[in-house]
């Protein structure tokens, strides 16, 4: 057994956001600490890849903290992630155009979006208003930066006391309520089609309120260069303040002795010892197979069992030497109709939702453009054709065939465009990330698990000592910043446990 053993020493298992986080906080507070992570590159699932000179990005649309003023951007700070990065702001998060030639626009401006929906859809004046109203509330809850004086400060905390007491019931029914009960509310059916496509039908739409409300305060930028630039930052950060990052070591078991962790095993049989085991990876893999379920309680097995995961996703990146200059700039790119509707994967789809990368030149090279298309799709189906290597192969060249031939209906002539195109299957996102299922963020957040908002899940198993979990496996709803904020409660939670003053530091 390979031994750093010492009173201070800590392995942490993945280096995604949240793995990273961990290490770094570790190191701000004197452990000794080193990764091991399955992949050669960090991030998890904030990752991009190079197909023939184009940048794939399979997660930043925006970046919650993005603001100087936000209290979110302070712990950007500490991990240094935010220090020389160039945000962008958008005026769409995504518009939806009709069969009719219509465009239905969710602006990110909250007025220049009611003004708009109104105007589209007089008879929804009433649930209108609500969504608005719901977003106006969310603007009180994103609290300032320390860098705000500290009268600032303490206005803005007094001022969310007041908020939370004053709509703490309609708070309450926002996050019962998920995107497919609202959408219920309004007659236009492209409006209620448009709020269950853009948002997924069972999470609730209280994030949806809050989302805008971050882009409207220019607190949820994209940054230039996606998302590699920013786990490569976190890399550089943590290895700057002594940690190890050991690449390609998948842990196969996580070592106890006497109902304690005490280390880990790798799939090539090494074995390393710790004080202290953090699991950053899957939530499903380290109790039932690093662990091998034998610290767990019916609450945990309920939350496996019946929680609603991020679905698995077919997701589709295509170069195209095009450079779509008559398309607006956006967030989450736009959504249009299908002549017919078309089996793609495993479902018939009747529209497409494209995701342009035009506002950021370093995805492709010079007039050329990236895209990315995401489907929701079931993991078992493609677990049963990877049995056949022929057949799933000969799937995705035919999903990535259908792409480009639809894609021919909204941008005729792209078919002789198209310079490169790359389909990832949920198989996919599990061997690269190990997640569960091929899950892109963990747990949704429903009306059946909304109260972990209030309540944080726990971040240790039952009856195992000096074994502590972070990351979207304990942080419901899925982001970058659910990462950083698990991975500094966790240490902050053990720096109190062993009786020593929590300390961070920016660079």
């Amino acid at each position: 057994m390979a031994d750093i053993h010492n009173n201070n020493s800590v392995v942490i298992i993945g280096a995604g956001f949240a793995g990273l986080a961990a290490g770094i906080y570790a190191q701000m507070n004197g452990y000794k600490s080193q990764i091991f992570e399955m992949h050669d590159v960090p991030g998890g699932l904030c990752t991009s890849w190079k197909r023939r000179g184009y940048t794939i990005d399979a997660c930043i649309h925006w970046l919650v903290g993005s603001s100087p003023e936000a209290q979110m951007h302070d712990l950007w700070e500490e991990v240094g992630v935010v220090q020389g990065r160039e945000f962008i702001y958008m005026d769409e998060y995504m518009h939806i155009e009709t069969p009719d030639g219509r465009t239905l626009t969710f602006y990110t401006d909250i007025d220049r979006l009611e003004k708009h929906l109104l105007e589209f859809s007089p008879v929804d004046a009433e649930p209108i208003r609500d969504f608005i109203k719901g977003i106006r509330m969310c603007l009180s809850f994103d609290q300032p930066s320390k860098r705000v004086s500290w009268a600032k400060r303490m206005m803005k905390r007094s001022s969310l006391i007041f908020s939370f007491m004053r709509n703490g019931k309609v708070f309450q029914q926002w996050m019962k309520t998920t995107a497919s009960d609202f959408a219920k509310r309004f007659k236009n059916p492209v409006l209620r089609r448009a709020l269950e496509e853009m948002w997924l039908p069972e999470f609730s739409m209280f994030f949806m309120l809050f989302t805008f409300a971050y882009l409207h305060t220019k607190n949820a930028g994209y940054p230039l260069g996606g998302s590699m630039p920013m786990s490569k930052a976190l890399e550089k950060r943590y290895l700057d303040l002594g940690g190890i990052i050991n690449y390609n070591k998948r842990v196969d078991k996580i070592l106890t002795d006497n109902d304690s962790a005490t280390g880990i095993r790798l799939t090539d049989g090494k074995e390393y010892s710790s004080n202290i085991v953090i699991s950053a990876a899957d939530g499903y893999n380290t109790i039932f197979k690093m662990l091998d379920g034998r610290y767990t309680d019916e609450k945990i097995k309920e939350i496996y069992d019946k929680w609603h995961l991020f679905p698995p996703l077919i997701f589709i990146g295509m170069g195209v030497n095009r450079k779509f200059d008559e398309i607006p700039f956006s967030v989450s790119g736009f959504s249009f109709p299908l002549e017919k509707p078309v089996v793609i994967g495993d479902r018939m789809r009747e529209r497409l939702s494209v995701h342009l990368y035009h506002h950021d030149p370093s995805m492709a090279p010079e007039g050329r453009t990236a895209m990315t298309l995401m489907f929701e799709t079931d993991y078992d189906y493609w677990k049963k054709l990877y049995e056949n290597r022929r057949a799933y192969e000969e799937k995705k060249d035919e999903i990535a065939k259908t792409i480009v031939d639809l894609l021919e209906q909204r941008f005729p002539g792209i078919s002789s465009q198209v310079e490169m195109i790359d389909v990832a299957t949920p198989l996919t996102f599990e061997r690269y990330t190990g997640n569960w299922k091929g899950s892109f963020e963990g747990w949704l957040i429903t009306p059946d698990n909304s109260n972990v908002v209030m309540k944080p899940m726990s971040q240790t198993l039952p009856g195992l000592r000096n074994f502590y979990m972070c990351g979207q496996w304990v942080e419901p709803g899925g982001g970058l910043p659910t990462g950083i904020m698990s991975a500094r409660r966790l240490l902050k939670r053990i720096c109190k446990e062993e009786g020593k003053k929590f300390r961070t530091a920016t660079i």
